[in-house]
């Protein structure tokens, strides 16, 4: 056992060690600048200081051959919850004081699987059990570290997930018998919310005035929700049917909320003039819906609708698996609505770091950025492509060439098979509903009982 914890150890030593990068001869897609043939990038502090032809090779600089590769901006996933277990603090409608940040796991091979698809970034999230749930983090994939503080990015904009429609009325309303147990319902749970943390606020203005003696009871979880109202934390909203983007659309108006991404949105084709006037963004799936009754009705054309009509748009995974095929999703685009492949690439690099506000940063291959970099064998949307290497912060996370066959930090060598492999029966078991749908599956399974034992015995 020693043996194989040195050899981990071994391994995330050196992927923890900094470079300084120069990559050779690539074809670079800046995304926003442009395509340049036999383009070299060199890579300072984790920053790209250069990319232009024949950069003369510094001293103690790492160089990767990319000739005859394409090189891009490391991939960005908006909606994931990989590095995270039980995401759903299903207590109340309203848990807007719970941070994921703060259970964060470093050691999740699903990282490294990430990386291994050109994913540099992802955004964890709260699950969608609650009307107003958890703050989400955004991390780096800095696959090797321990500390779970080294996964977050630091300076990423704070940010908090709502959810419409049937996940928190099955969880509060079916499950516990409080509201919401309707859409209407959860809309009156956001405007209380809303309109208590207005109260709150005003409380403790008047006691900072000495208009009352004594101050308020503090609250984290109206602290956060004003924070929200004073822009201070960008909203992301599980979401699917247009009526319901509609409305917290005229929710958030009536309180002064302008920053929101809609997740999923699988009916957003509908509302695209109103979610671009509004100003709201928009993450979804390439061609997932009918999975549930109310996502019975999407379209493969989404993304390029939402495109053509200003909304800035990306694509997500919500899944440890489909966040390795990221670039596959990506060029689906181009087969329903012809997007260009800049449009394309956009939707996994640049829009989701516009909608996480860390596109300053990151997103596209400029000087001063990050050195967030994906190098493929191929264009990246053919579909024959494979990523080949994947650097964060210039440091090389994913070496299809030179990695070990076994990359889990906590290798049991007794252990037969992953420990990736378990059981899953359905999507919500790994995505918005994670460990809240088996707990909701027994309470059904219970009712279901008590009903049958209720018609069995009811002549007595």
């Amino acid at each position: 056992m020693k043996k194989y914890f040195c050899i981990i150890l071994s391994i995330c030593a050196g992927l923890l060690q900094a470079q300084n990068l120069l990559i050779k001869n690539g074809y670079v897609m800046t995304i926003t600048q442009g395509n340049k043939e036999n383009m070299d990038i060199l890579v300072t502090n984790g920053k790209i200081s250069l990319i232009q032809n024949n950069i003369p090779s510094p001293q103690g600089y790492t160089v990767i051959d990319a000739t005859g590769k394409y090189v891009i901006p490391g991939i960005i996933d908006a909606h994931s919850h990989i590095a995270l277990e039980v995401v759903n603090e299903a207590t109340n409608p309203v848990t807007a004081e719970v941070n994921v940040g703060d259970a964060l796991d470093p050691l999740d091979v699903a990282i490294y699987r990430a990386l291994a698809g050109g994913v540099t970034i992802s955004h964890a999230m709260h699950g969608s059990a609650n009307v107003i749930g958890g703050q989400c983090e955004t991390i780096k994939h800095r696959y090797g570290a321990v500390n779970p503080d080294e996964l977050r990015m630091q300076g990423a904009p704070r940010t908090i997930k709502f959810a419409l429609g049937e996940n928190p009325i099955r969880t509060h309303g079916e499950g516990n018998r409080i509201t919401p147990s309707t859409r209407m319902g959860v809309e009156q749970v956001f405007r209380d919310a809303f309109t208590g943390a207005q109260i709150y606020q005003k409380d403790w203005d008047d006691y900072k005035k000495g208009l009352r003696k004594t101050s308020p009871e503090y609250s984290l979880r109206n602290e956060t929700l004003v924070d929200i109202l004073k822009g201070n934390i960008l909203v992301h909203c599980h979401s699917y049917r247009a009526d319901e983007i509609l409305m917290l659309m005229k929710v958030l108006k009536d309180y002064g909320v302008s920053k929101i991404c809609f997740q999923h949105v699988n009916e957003g084709f509908k509302v695209a003039p109103e979610l671009a006037a509004f100003g709201a963004s928009a993450s979804v799936f390439a061609d997932w819906w009918a999975y549930k009754f109310e996502v019975y009705y999407s379209t493969a054309y989404n993304a390029s609708i939402l495109t053509r009509n200003g909304v800035v748009t990306s694509i997500n995974s919500d899944s440890e698996e489909l966040i390795r095929h990221l670039y596959h999703e990506a060029a689906k685009t181009q087969r329903y609505g012809d997007l260009s492949d800049d449009e394309a690439l956009a939707l996994i690099t640049i829009n989701p770091a516009k909608q996480l506000g860390i596109d300053h940063r990151v997103g596209s291959l400029e000087v001063g950025k990050d050195a967030d970099i994906a190098i493929f064998s191929e264009h990246p949307l053919s579909v024959y492509t494979i990523p080949q290497v994947t650097i964060v912060d210039g440091q090389v996370r994913f070496d299809i060439k030179n990695d070990p066959d076994d990359m889990r930090m906590d290798i049991n060598p007794t252990e037969k098979f992953s420990s990736f492999y378990e059981t899953e029966k359905d999507h919500e078991s790994s995505g918005c509903l994670k460990g809240v749908a088996e707990m909701l599956m027994e309470d059904n399974y219970t009712r279901y009982m008590r009903f049958k034992y209720s018609q069995n015995h009811s002549h007595e």
